[in-house]
C-alpha cells in the first residue's frame, strides 16, 4: 500500500527549501533565494506556508540596518521530510 505524499512538501520550491534546511543549522533568506533560484515574493509565500505548518521556524532580525530573515527546520519538519522521503522510496521499490 502506498503512503500519500505530503502535498505541502510535494511543491518543488518547498521541497527544495526543506532539502537545504535538513542539512543546515540555519539558512538566511538570501541564501535560500540564491540556492533555489526563486523570486523573493514566491520564496516568501512558500516559507510562510512551511512556517504555518510548523515545519520551519522563521526568525526576523537586523544585521545593522538590513533586515535578516533566518530559517530553521523544526523537529516536526524533520519528521515530515523523512516521512516524505520514505514514501518516495516506497514508490521506487515497486
Amino acid at each position: 500500500m502506498f503512503k500519500d505524499l505530503d502535498p505541502l512538501l510535494h511543491s518543488q520550491l518547498r521541497l527544495a527549501v526543506m532539502s537545504l534546511l535538513i542539512s543546515l543549522d540555519a539558512a538566511d533568506f538570501t541564501f535560500l533565494k540564491e540556492k533555489t533560484k526563486s523570486t523573493a515574493g514566491n520564496l516568501s509565500v512558500q516559507l510562510d506556508k512551511l512556517s504555518e505548518a510548523g515545519y520551519i521556524s522563521i526568525e526576523k532580525s537586523f544585521n545593522g540596518k538590513k533586515p535578516l530573515t533566518t530559517c530553521r527546520i523544526t523537529k516536526k519538519g524533520i519528521k515530515a521530510f523523512e516521512d516524505y522521503v520514505n514514501s518516495l522510496k516506497g514508490y521506487l521499490k515497486t
